[in-house]
């Protein structure tokens, strides 16, 4: 059995690497990400004032257009952008660009480049220094990269150069534009990039940086991960404290009137959706009574309460989100412990156990319990998927700053850097949670053997 659980762990990065491969992906083609959006918003800070030479659209030029997409992996193949979000390749950064301009055409630093086909000066960024970068004529490949100052070589101070080819610049622009190469813009000459590198992915725990909230995306979850705690905790302990008894005293009550008044309540409660019974208990117990408060886990004024009233408080506010949370799980929990303990009270050792003098109520919870648990504990290992629970809909009707809101809003703000993030911490714990489920049935059944 341990070598079983040792392939299971051992396949959790490679399932890991294909769901996040395939939702980076789709977010890099789905339209309105922050691209799109940064564009929008240029355009509209424009409108009225035209667009002026050297402009694309939405009213940027086509350097702030390549610093956007540079920030957001978007200058990159998919594959290449995708590991390095990893953390598997090194991202660049403070990108500092110029032109090889060839001879007859406008020169720069004329006086201090002989031959600006084969030279350029960059203006590096964050030092504030220039760099004179020489190529070997028209091959893509730098042979010296000095401060102008000094003529130390820049690759001391951490600087890598590279050249980027008219042909390269034109595919970027095919990725960017979705037109035919044959479309590309004729003007473009090679140019120099200097740049630093640095691992930041994944791997190194770094997350990225939302593009909506402009934070740090772990800080975002960190943030939210107290509240799916409360809710989570809350929710399993109140639907199993309740669900195990009622499912118990529904097989032994099978056919009387507990069992059929019992079986009402919990399908209706099962066929309204969370999110639409929360909007009519705001309407009728909150907007109308004022009974309850009506968003937000706590008063505005929590932090000055005493700890008796915050407790008041906080219970205040969690009584109509939480039942909207447990009153879809009550149905398929209690009638599964129903059913089992229906099915293994008639089974033959019970009976079997009750000839030869075992009380009922020892042949129930001594006998037959254990085994009825058994298919309810294959579930009990999603748990610790509590981490990062939530529901969107509820959340967002009560205005609850959780984790289902947070991606909610992700998904709305196209914020791939958040998708991504929350994405993986929930796949991880899924993932885990099934590894958790068969350990704990092994636990409870001594006859499941895994191979």
């Amino acid at each position: 059995m341990r070598e079983y659980f040792i392939r299971r762990f051992l396949l959790i990065p490679p399932t890991l690497l294909g769901v996040t491969l395939l939702v980076f992906t789709i977010t890099r083609f789905v339209p309105g990400g922050p691209m799109e959006r940064a564009l929008q918003e240029a355009q509209k800070a424009t409108e009225g004032g035209g667009a002026g030479s050297g402009q694309i659209g939405g009213g940027m030029s086509e350097e702030q257009v390549e610093e956007l997409e540079e920030e957001y992996g978007f200058d990159k193949p998919i594959l290449q952008a995708y590991l390095q979000w990893l953390g598997a390749l090194p991202r660049e950064r403070r990108l500092s660009k110029s032109e090889f301009r060839p001879l007859g055409k406008d020169k720069v630093g004329e006086d201090l480049v002989s031959d600006p086909n084969k030279e350029t000066l960059v203006l590096l960024k964050g030092s504030g220094r220039q760099a004179k970068i020489i190529r070997d004529g028209n091959v893509s490949e730098v042979i010296s990269a000095t401060y102008l100052d000094n003529n130390k070589s820049i690759a001391e101070d951490g600087w890598e150069t590279r050249i980027e080819t008219i042909e390269d610049r034109q595919e970027r622009w095919v990725r960017r534009s979705g037109d035919d190469i044959s479309k590309a813009p004729q003007n473009y000459d090679d140019r120099a990039i200097v740049y630093k590198t640095r691992f930041a992915g994944l791997l190194q725990g770094d997350l990225g940086r939302s593009t909506d909230f402009g934070d740090p995306v772990w800080t975002l979850i960190k943030g939210r991960i107290p509240i799916a705690l409360y809710f989570g905790i809350l929710t399993a302990l109140i639907t199993y404290g309740i669900c195990l008894p009622l499912g118990i005293l529904k097989a032994i009550k099978h056919r009387t009137a507990i069992d059929n008044l019992t079986s009402i309540f919990i399908f209706v409660g099962y066929a309204i959706p969370g999110f639409a019974l929360g909007a009519v208990m705001l309407v009728y117990l909150g907007a109308r009574g004022g009974w309850f408060p009506l968003f937000g886990l706590t008063d505005p004024n929590f932090d000055g309460m005493s700890l008796g009233a915050q407790f008041v408080d906080l219970a205040h506010h969690t009584v109509l989100p939480l039942l909207c949370y447990v009153v879809g799980g009550f149905a398929w929990l209690t009638m599964m412990m129903k059913n089992n303990l229906m099915d293994n009270l008639a089974a033959d050792y019970v009976r079997t156990a009750v000839a030869k003098g075992v009380s009922f109520r020892s042949a129930v919870f001594k006998h037959a319990f254990r085994n009825s648990f058994i298919p309810i504990a294959s579930t009990l290992g999603q748990l610790i998927t509590i981490l990062v629970s939530g529901s969107i809909l509820i959340e967002s009707v009560f205005d609850i700053q959780g984790f289902g809101l947070l991606q909610y809003q992700a998904l709305l703000g196209r914020d791939q850097t958040v998708i991504m993030g929350t994405l993986t911490i929930a796949a991880f714990l899924l993932v885990l949670g099934n590894i958790l489920s068969d350990m704990i049935v092994a636990m409870v059944d001594p006859r499941v053997k895994f191979n």
